[in-house]
């Protein structure tokens, strides 16, 4: 009986790794919307037109658990980052932590990858853009590195930090979408790996995060 149940779980286990990897890959390339779970389940080898319901629930709960399988990775290399650079009071040690570890992770992924890309699509819709947001502010190093920022410019209005951080946020999702299509379709890119990627965002971000405030945007914050 245990035995059987074991072989049961991994079983299970497999076929929501097979629909989860066919899901990301089909909304990276088409649209969240665009795609059926009749679609998915056919790319994932499931002869059950109802294999993603039932193992998955809605569509948005299947795009919370693609967000969430890759989550776990992300918030590790985050952790590892913050480890390294203490108490600093550097914005670029705090920007490296947010970004480098979506590169990284999708370095390490090896090619073709999909998740920049289904981010990039999951983005553009508001309902499925809150699951984001949520799964987002879930993660203790992504506060952490919010307020590292927030300590190291404390001369920057709240309402403008708030902004670039947003900024930020769309800069780094869309630029690694970007590159991440450009390897898929084997065209040029203006860096030579991930890594190299990840200093040009760090080095948009940091210019974007420490450009002055014009005096007629300052007169409408106070």
């Amino acid at each position: 009986m245990a035995a059987g149940r074991a072989v049961r779980a991994e079983q299970v286990s497999a076929t929501r790794e097979l629909i989860l990897t066919a899901a990301e890959r089909l909304f990276a390339e088409r649209g969240v919307y665009a795609v059926s779970n009749r679609q998915v389940g056919e790319a994932a080898g499931q002869g059950n037109n109802t294999a993603v319901g039932y193992h998955f629930g809605t569509k948005a709960d299947l795009v919370r658990a693609i967000i969430r399988k890759h989550a776990a990775r992300i918030e590790e290399i985050r952790a590892r980052l913050l480890a390294g650079i203490g108490d600093s009071t550097d914005v670029r040690d705090w920007v490296d932590c947010l970004v480098r570890p979506v590169p990284e992770h999708l370095a390490a992924l090896g090619s073709p990858t999909w998740y920049a890309r289904f981010c990039a699509q999951v983005a553009t819709d508001p309902a499925l853009h809150q699951i984001m947001v949520e799964e987002s502010l879930a993660s203790p190093s992504l506060r952490q590195i919010v307020e590292g920022v927030r300590r190291c410019l404390p001369e920057l209005p709240a309402e403008v930090r708030a902004e670039r951080g947003e900024m930020a946020r769309h800069l780094i999702l869309h630029v690694s979408a970007e590159r991440e299509r450009a390897l898929a379709d084997n065209s040029p890119t203006p860096r030579a790996s991930w890594q190299a990627a990840a200093s040009g965002l760090a080095d948009a971000v940091i210019g974007m995060w420490l450009a002055p405030v014009t005096p007629e945007r300052q007169q409408q914050i106070t």
